[in-house]
């Protein structure tokens, strides 16, 4: 027999694995390829999309965002030397208030320059994480819902309870202002507005008006972001270096 021999059971076996891989990634993304990531690459991008999980498990048809998964990378993010920025992309329904806000806490508390863009739709709890990084887009047709604290399933009607939910709700107000150009009074009155929106109150603002409140910097899309946060990054590279010397 020659060394240079292939043998077939090997070359099937090798098929076979291509072939699972190839209906894996159909499967899972609809596409064949899957585009690569730079390993040079600068910048790590984070999705937060669907609704954002916290301490109730959601039911599994749900599309979720885990923060038990979102606050390790963020760990790992501030760590890591190879990573210089951060690009926070939402499409979100909310969800859970504290995971929202502690996801929120973390990103305004990175040392590394970061940028948000809300596409499709950041609501709810989606604003403070919208509003938390350096600078934040928003595209034109995108939507940020902002209303009440609300709670669901069995709700104890004692004035205790409805104060809980009052202190909650200056929790994110006062976190919205504190890292937006939005006033209080402003943020206050689109989300006790009435009429807005259906069996409910609070207010759907669309891209250009989330720009024009003050609640997000920009109108832009993701090659906008993409620059802006290059220019932070540099700005960033630029500071430390006049620290050094």
């Amino acid at each position: 027999m020659q060394m240079n021999e292939v043998n077939p059971e090997k070359q099937e076996g090798q098929k076979d694995e291509k072939s699972s891989s190839l209906i894996e990634k159909i499967q899972q993304l609809g596409q064949t390829n899957v585009p690569q990531l730079s390993q040079d690459s600068k910048i790590h991008c984070l999705t937060i999309v669907g609704q954002i999980e916290g301490h109730v498990q959601l039911p599994p048809h749900n599309k979720t965002t885990k923060y038990e998964h979102i606050i390790p990378q963020l760990v790992a993010i501030e760590q890591n030397p190879n990573i210089e920025g951060l690009m926070v992309i939402l499409n979100t329904v909310g969800g859970d208030v504290e995971a929202g806000l502690a996801i929120s806490e973390m990103i305004s508390s990175l040392s590394k320059p970061t940028v948000s863009i809300v596409l499709g739709g950041g609501h709810s709890i989606g604003v403070p994480i919208a509003v938390s990084c350096n600078y934040s887009f928003i595209a034109d047709t995108a939507t940020m819902t902002i209303h009440p604290i609300r709670l669901t399933g069995l709700v104890i009607g004692v004035p205790q309870t409805f104060e809980y939910l009052d202190k909650m709700q200056e929790r994110v107000i006062r976190f919205v202002t504190k890292h937006s150009n939005i006033t209080e009074d402003t943020f206050k009155d689109l989300m006790f507005a009435k009429g807005n929106l259906t069996r409910d109150i609070g207010t759907n603002v669309i891209g250009p008006d989330a720009v024009d409140t003050g609640l997000i910097d920009e109108v832009g899309g993701l090659g906008q972001a993409m620059k802006k946060l290059n220019e932070l990054i540099d700005l960033n590279k630029e500071r430390k270096e006049g620290i050094v010397q």
